[in-house]
């Protein structure tokens, strides 16, 4: 079952599930080999690769060690209240506010003075019913839409 949908503040990146290994984690947890990291295993520092394609729902990210160039990073994650399904455009609204909320304190600059810009992965409708998922993953990516090498967390790019 797709776990989220895939929000941009700017760009719209999209993202497929992808058909790989799963990513291998060192000790401290972060990615050390590439492979499929589940949606629903996402971490703060994780880093991962688009894929090409037209689904705004998705399963599973591309996750790559930071240390290699990648398209985006997973800076925070929150979850949102309990309760009925808020509709697209009002989930749109508290995830963007959320992860704006916590992007000066993960990166170290603020939005407006950064490199990078905001994404956002949401509950699907399907999630937010079956499997009572309220966690939003903020993503952080090149405004330009370029490689990032390395974790953008506290670079104050």
């Amino acid at each position: 079952m797709p776990r989220h949908r895939v929000n941009c503040f700017s760009t719209l990146f999209l993202l497929v599930a992808s058909a790989c290994a799963p990513a291998e984690r060192g000790d401290s947890g972060e990615i050390e080999t590439a492979g499929s990291v589940d949606a629903f295993a996402i971490q703060v520092g994780d880093c991962f690769d688009d894929q090409s394609g037209f689904s705004d729902e998705v399963s599973d990210v591309p996750g790559v060690p930071c240390s290699v160039p990648h398209d985006n990073e997973v800076y925070a994650t929150f979850d949102l209240e309990a309760g009925e399904w808020p509709g697209e455009e009002l989930l749109n609204e508290l995830a963007d506010e959320g992860c704006l909320e916590r992007f000066a304190s993960a990166i170290g600059a603020d939005y407006d003075d950064s490199v990078p810009v905001i994404g956002t992965l949401m509950p699907s409708k399907q999630s937010w019913g079956q499997r009572k998922d309220r966690e939003v993953v903020c993503v952080a990516y090149h405004m330009e839409l370029e490689k990032l090498t390395g974790s953008v967390l506290r670079s104050g790019m």
